[in-house]
């Protein structure tokens, strides 16, 4: 399955996604490429749309490969191979801190008058446009789950069918429209996939 861009992965989410129609989820996007699906899923759904920040913990000299994540309270996700690409427990915690840093930037900006909606009791859905080793998404979970949703749903249109089975204890329903076993990058499997800016972010979501 190749989606045209964003905006058409989004609309086939919803319907995988409608009976949560009129329930009021708090639809919550991985930054910066989700956040355009998340608002049309938030519309669609009768939800309401906010960011959740995690950043992922890069490789030494590779910074396009995730070796863990690690959200806004610190907490950290590692791959079990992070040891064996040069990730030592000393360039971890430097980049840990690197990361806290920019997502610290990124709330002040993206949500400056207003406190992140609070998910405690509510119907979370996290999107975010795909997912490669799952990590970013797995410490969005936990940060979630640490605040008490009501429910916890992933929900992605294309992600291998390994990174599923990682994600899937961290969330109550997983809902991923493509599992196609031969998985390069996300995307591929989108015909336009440019660049989200944060000033596209910072438009979306106060409007």
């Amino acid at each position: 399955m190749v989606f045209h861009d964003r905006e058409d992965a989004a609309h086939q989410l919803v319907e995988a996604l409608a009976q949560y129609r009129g329930q009021r989820p708090l639809v919550l996007a991985i930054p910066r490429g989700a956040v355009t699906m998340a608002k049309i899923i938030a519309d669609e759904l009768g939800g309401e749309l906010d960011v959740v920040l995690v950043r992922k913990l890069r490789a030494p000299g590779n910074p396009e490969f995730a070796i863990g994540s690690v959200d806004e309270t610190g907490w950290t996700y590692l791959g079990d191979y992070a040891g064996q690409v040069g990730g030592s427990s000393q360039y971890i915690e430097a980049e840990k801190e690197a990361q806290l840093k920019v997502m610290r930037e990124r709330r002040a900006s993206y949500t400056p008058i207003r406190p992140p909606h609070d998910p405690a009791g509510r119907i979370v859905i996290v999107v975010d446009d795909g997912l490669a080793t799952g990590s970013t998404m797995i410490a969005a979970l936990h940060a979630l789950r640490a605040r008490s949703p009501k429910k916890l749903i992933c929900a992605v249109p294309v992600a291998p069918p390994d990174t599923l089975a990682k994600v899937e204890p961290y969330a109550d329903e997983v809902v991923c429209l493509s599992a196609p076993p031969m998985f390069y990058a996300v995307g591929q499997f989108y015909q336009s996939f440019p660049q989200v800016s944060d000033e596209e972010v910072i438009a979306l979501l106060g409007a």
